[in-house]
């Protein structure tokens, strides 16, 4: 499969653009320009990933334009080219324009694709770092070995081996259908409550399948409104709307060749579901202010804790979009539907919480496994982590006894409760509550206050998290319509 791109190639000769074109356009998407006016208009209207630029200009050098771009533009890689070797020119190319490469006239074809095609991985692979949390600013070498040893280490933590279940639990099906889906390329639809595992099933998809090596992406598209989750997934250009002060290259590109998750898709709006159908249709997207389409070759794995059917049936989610996505659907069950999981996902856990609290000394007691089994888990998986945490937190002795959350919801408890107090003569009630309060801070400060995100993460409907701000009076740390 050939690197797929667009090559902004800024020339004042015709002869050299067309000599440029015919050998970059085997590969990619030209555009040429006869200088740097012509040049940045295109910039204004086109998402390029590669600029290459005569040095010697009658209006101005190649390094004077770049140096310009890198400060207006400076997604593109930059590249000179030139039939002088100045050193002068070389090293102000490299020190005020970040030049990538600087190529010397005569140049060979197949040398020159070769040098662009490294420049267009550089770009992705510099955007890919940018959502797998690498940040260097380093050789593309570099980054790959960095990226592939995330990936490598991705693959073992999200095999569907380590996905926690007994040999009698409903998962057991659920995985082998994921192990299915995996061998395929084709749209998988993960339907289930929050907090049953829906992102870790399409993850343990993606590292299964023929897209391993590439990006795994996510998007959480009941966060955002339509426009915003267009810039998110599709790109876009500078001043296509308020609040777009750079070029964003989306998701859709940022996964090229991997997969893009899809999360709460239930959530979009009409008029997005008809874009995003496009998308899926005709395997391009424009980005928002954009001139022109792109290609994307992505999979595409989608959830909802939504009975789509039914939304379909009551006009609010598209037939052809819920088709298209659902061509492989997956169903997580609750966890109540599997107790006989709980035990093993607690001690699971537990044994990643002890290592993360430094409490490697910590155990449950029998009874409180057999009350984690009775209880009835609204939140799934997610509660019951959130609920170990908090335990663990609170816990004065090794034994773990008392579930603080369970104690409040299902009343007094035959064990006891742990004797730690706060300000000398604080209450047990007063105790949790403390924590709960640091515990919804800390995770309004780790999202940025995003209401949605904090809500998802601590298997809260939006209402609940809403009635907690306000008896903690928290209303001033979060963001969102929401809580207005």
């Amino acid at each position: 499969m050939s690197v797929q791109g667009t090559v902004l190639v800024v020339d004042d000769e015709v002869r050299s653009q067309e000599a440029l074109r015919r050998v970059l356009n085997q590969e990619f998407e030209v555009l040429c320009a006869g200088g740097a006016a012509d040049a940045e208009k295109l910039l204004e209207g086109e998402i390029v990933h590669v600029i290459i630029c005569d040095q010697r200009m009658p209006e101005e050098s190649g390094v004077s334009f770049l140096k310009r771009v890198r400060e207006m533009w400076p997604d593109p890689v930059r590249m000179i080219i030139s039939g002088y070797s100045d050193s002068q020119d070389i090293i102000a190319g490299l020190n005020e324009a970040g030049i990538y490469q600087y190529i010397t006239k005569p140049w060979h074809p197949d040398q020159l694709l070769d040098i662009v095609k490294g420049a267009i991985q550089l770009y992705r692979l510099q955007k890919e770092t940018e959502t797998a949390g690498v940040d260097i600013k380093a050789s593309p070498g570099h980054i790959k070995n960095v990226l592939s040893v995330k990936r490598g280490a991705a693959k073992r933590l999200y095999d569907f081996d380590r996905i926690v279940h007994s040999p009698d639990s409903p998962m057991h099906g659920v995985i082998e259908l994921g192990k299915r889906a995996a061998e395929y390329d084709i749209s998988v639809l993960i339907t289930g409550e929050s907090g049953t595992g829906k992102e870790l099933l399409a993850r343990a998809i993606h590292y299964g399948s023929a897209r391993a090596n590439k990006a795994f992406v996510v998007e959480n598209c009941g966060a955002l409104p339509d426009e915003l989750l267009e810039s998110e997934l599709f790109g876009c250009k500078k001043g296509a709307f308020t609040g777009a002060y750079q070029d964003r290259i989306g998701l859709f590109e940022v996964a090229g060749g991997g997969t893009i998750f899809l999360d709460e898709i239930g959530e979009t709006s009409p008029a997005f579901q008809v874009k995003l159908l496009r998308v899926l249709q005709e395997s391009e997207i424009r980005p928002l202010g954009a001139q022109r389409v792109r290609k994307v070759d992505v999979r595409v794995v989608a959830a909802t804790n939504r009975d789509l059917e039914a939304e379909v049936e009551a006009g609010r989610f598209r037939r052809d979009l819920y088709y298209r996505l659902a061509a492989f659907p997956v169903h997580m069950p609750s966890l109540r539907e599997r107790p006989m999981d709980i035990p093993l996902i607690a001690e699971n856990v537990l044994s990643a919480v002890k290592i993360s609290f430094n409490r490697h000394n910590l155990r449950f007691s029998p009874s409180i496994l057999q009350e984690f089994a009775r209880y009835h888990w609204p939140g799934n998986v997610r509660e019951l982590q959130n609920e170990i945490q908090r335990m663990v937190v609170l816990a004065d002795q090794d034994e773990l006894r008392y579930a603080p959350l369970l104690g409040r919801r299902n009343g007094p408890r035959p064990s006891q409760p742990p004797n730690g107090k706060l300000n000398g003569s604080a209450t047990l009630k007063d105790k949790v509550e403390h924590l709960e309060k640091q515990v919804i801070v800390s995770y309004l400060e780790r999202y940025d206050g995003n209401i949605s995100r904090v809500a998802s993460e601590l298997g809260l409907s939006r209402v609940g998290l809403r009635n907690k701000l306000s008896r903690y009076d928290l209303r001033k740390n979060a963001k969102g319509d929401e809580i207005s």
